[in-house]
């Protein structure tokens, strides 16, 4: 804060003026060339200037900031102000309201009027959450002997719009409404098969029917070669016990006459086998074979 050319730092010091003294006041003061003790409120060209960068432009203020701007006409004779930035533009809301003496309800003090701050170019553009309240004087009346103003000037507060906890929800809804969307539409895609219907392999109850089938001709091929196995061992057995060896004995070769070829019928060893005590072992495929 400067007073008369020098700072002075003032601890604890918050400015909060209520509508009713920045009109009434600080407005009215700087309109009739009154300087004030204390030059708080800065002079800008407001549209010169994004919203995010007026908060480092003010002399005083933490979530509100306080400008006099000197108003833009496109005409000299009356007109819409250009409210126009670099990246946006402001847009008014509503109409004008009018702001009253709180000891005289009937004495009009000036008037309000709120604009949002909108990026891009009119008529599109995205909101954001940048407000100003601008206020300015009265037209005074063409009979009324008050002084002329000596400057078009009006007083603006720019602040920062706080998000309800409502808005907040919505923002949540809606976001998970096209996350919900999102992953409906790629499930219902076409060319891409159902989870559930999607298989690998071959349909349910196919493999247990053919597993089942597999064990039993296992088990009836094991059974099978156990029981081989147990009565070739019986016949080892019977034969061991017989004193009977299964296996040709060695005999030097002898040189012998050549003969019609069936003397080896008369082999003790094949006799031995043709017995008839043995023969009651052996199947009956093996008993023809040795009954030839």
């Amino acid at each position: 804060m400067k007073r008369g050319g020098s700072e002075l730092d003032l601890p604890g010091f918050r400015f909060h003026p209520t509508e009713e003294e920045l009109l009434d006041f600080y407005l009215k003061r700087m309109v009739l060339g009154k300087k004030l003790q204390f030059d708080i409120i800065t002079s800008i060209s407001l549209y010169r200037h994004e919203p995010w960068e007026l908060p480092g432009l003010s002399k005083m203020g933490e979530r509100e900031w306080y400008f006099y701007v000197p108003r833009d006409r496109r005409q000299a004779s009356g007109g819409r102000p250009s409210r126009t930035t670099e990246r946006g533009f402001w847009k008014a809301t509503g109409c004008d309201r009018p702001v009253r003496s709180a000891a005289d309800p009937k004495r009009l003090i000036g008037l309000k009027k709120t604009l949002v701050y909108y990026e891009g170019r009119a008529p599109r553009g995205s909101k954001t959450d940048w407000v100003m309240n601008e206020y300015r004087l009265p037209d005074p009346p063409p009979s009324s002997s008050d002084a002329p103003p000596k400057e078009d000037i009006v007083l603006c507060k720019v602040y920062r719009k706080a998000t309800s906890m409502k808005e907040l929800e919505q923002r949540a809804a809606a976001m998970e409404e096209d996350v919900n969307s999102g992953s409906s539409m790629a499930d219902s895609s076409p060319g891409w098969p159902d989870q559930d219907s999607f298989q690998l392999g071959p349909p349910a109850g196919v493999d247990d029917v053919i597993l089942i089938e597999d064990t039993e001709e296992e088990k009836m091929a094991a059974a099978v070669a156990a029981a081989a196995a147990e009565l070739m061992e019986e016949k080892v057995e019977v034969v061991a016990a017989a004193g009977v060896s299964t296996r040709r004995p060695s005999l030097p070769e002898l040189e012998v006459p050549k003969s019609s070829g069936m003397e080896w019928l008369q082999d003790p060893f094949l006799t031995q086998l043709r017995s008839p005590w043995l023969m009651d072992f052996w199947s009956p495929s093996f008993n023809s074979i040795l009954n030839f």
